[in-house]
């Protein structure tokens, strides 16, 4: 149990009645409720400020895990002054005394939540500050940029000022733009890795698409019969594979609908089609319309599947991967496949990746305003001057530089209480 604030110290004194251990050193204390009743024995640290998490006085009491003695360690300390903390109150506080930026909260954030090897990875070195550097770097150079061009609009006159010195800040600025484009260009990746990669599985009814989901699953997760139309509804199964998260999801039939239901199923199966990082198209191993009809479908980089191959053994070659969802036969081969592309297009790169819808948008304002300001600079360096403030503002936020309450809200309300 953690306390944070000017308070901290007095209410460790109250419940230990004595001194306070060293700084930083683990302590073996009993701990008294305000009647002088023993509540637990347990482990207390003392860490005073500023060097700690939150930057504040802070105290660690380690007690015995049982929900008696946690009441009982939250009656003495409110009954001490003490008021519990709210979701993510101990982050904010760090990163309102400057502890880590916004960007290092949202990776603690995400670390927190990480369910994968690969979401674990890159929370950890947003964490510890992949983003904040590439951020700062891009808002020192666009600094840099910002005092070149003010230097023609301030002292057009002077003799130490070169004669259109905005116009050297083309470069600089090109270069800005071709960093941030190559940031931007990931194919989402951060946001992939943090979300779930996004497969579709496409095809007409009685295809086997709820077969496949089930073996790619390992369950039965969507319910499978002989009917056609029989899932009308998009059903979605959350996995791992190359250590990364993947969702699957299992959809309607594609044909006329036969009613109302049954075509809004299709339209939500179209249009998850379209959204989806993969779509895995599937047909009858012995229908030429249906694989005909995937053809027509599917997008470059997708996958089809071709399942029944066990109505139909004595059918080898051809286009796409021969499976039976049924006895579980080439399976194995569409999995390895599957997990080689969510391995490709979610592996590590050389730049760190976005992790959210925020940061994504932040960055494509700053994009937006330096296009901008490079076309302004021979003939409007005035206009040019406030392009380039505008990016710097909008990396600014990236970080919590500047005053951005309802992104801290936001931010700061998706941590568990007591983090």
């Amino acid at each position: 149990m953690r306390l944070s604030g000017p308070q901290a110290g007095d209410i460790l004194a109250q419940l230990v009645r004595g001194a306070l251990p060293a700084p930083r050193q683990a302590s073996l204390r009993l701990l008294r409720a305000p009647d002088g009743e023993v509540f637990d024995q347990a482990l207390v640290l003392w860490f005073p400020a500023p060097a700690s998490f939150t930057g504040e006085d802070c105290v660690e009491l380690h007690l015995h895990g049982g929900a008696a003695v946690i009441d009982g360690a939250i009656s003495a300390i409110e009954d001490a002054g003490g008021i519990l903390a709210q979701a993510g109150e101990f982050t904010r506080r760090a990163f309102e005394n400057d502890k880590l930026d916004l960007t290092e909260a949202e990776g603690l954030a995400d670390l927190i939540e990480a369910e994968t090897e690969g979401q674990r990875k890159q929370a950890l070195a947003q964490m510890s500050g992949s983003l904040k550097l590439l951020y700062e770097g891009w808002r020192e150079a666009l600094i840099a940029v910002l005092a070149s061009i003010e230097g023609e609009i301030d002292f057009p006159d002077e003799a130490d000022v070169p004669d259109a010195l905005s116009h050297r800040a083309y470069e600089p600025v090109s270069g800005l733009l071709a960093s941030i484009e190559e940031h931007l260009a990931d194919g989402r990746r951060g946001e992939r890795v943090r979300n779930g990669f996004s497969i579709a599985l496409i095809g007409a009814p009685n295809a086997g698409k709820s077969s496949l989901l089930n073996r790619l699953a390992g369950r039965e997760a969507a319910i499978v019969t002989d009917i056609p139309g029989t899932t009308r509804d998009i059903v979605e199964v959350r996995l791992t594979m190359a250590g990364f998260p993947v969702v699957i999801s299992d959809t309607a039939g594609l044909r006329e609908a036969v009613d109302a239901i049954e075509a809004e199923g299709v339209r939500r199966a179209l249009d998850r089609a379209e959204h989806a990082d993969l779509r895995i198209g599937v047909a009858d191993a012995r229908s030429e319309a249906e694989l005909l009809d995937l053809k027509g479908r599917l997008l470059d980089g997708d996958l089809l599947v071709l399942n029944k191959r066990d109505l139909v053994p004595d059918q080898e070659g051809g286009a796409g991967y021969r499976v039976s969802a049924s006895t579980g036969a080439g399976i194995e081969a569409l999995e390895a496949r599957i997990e080689a592309i969510v391995r490709e297009r979610l592996g590590a790169r050389e730049l760190p990746a976005l992790s959210r819808a925020r940061h994504r948008r932040a960055v494509e304002a700053a994009q937006s305003a330096l296009v901008r300001c490079r076309e302004r600079l021979a003939d409007a360096p005035e206009l040019a001057g406030e392009d380039a403030r505008l990016a710097v503002r909008a990396l600014e936020s990236l970080t919590g530089r500047v005053d951005v309450e309802d992104i801290l809200d936001r931010v700061f309300s998706q941590f568990c209480i007591g983090k």
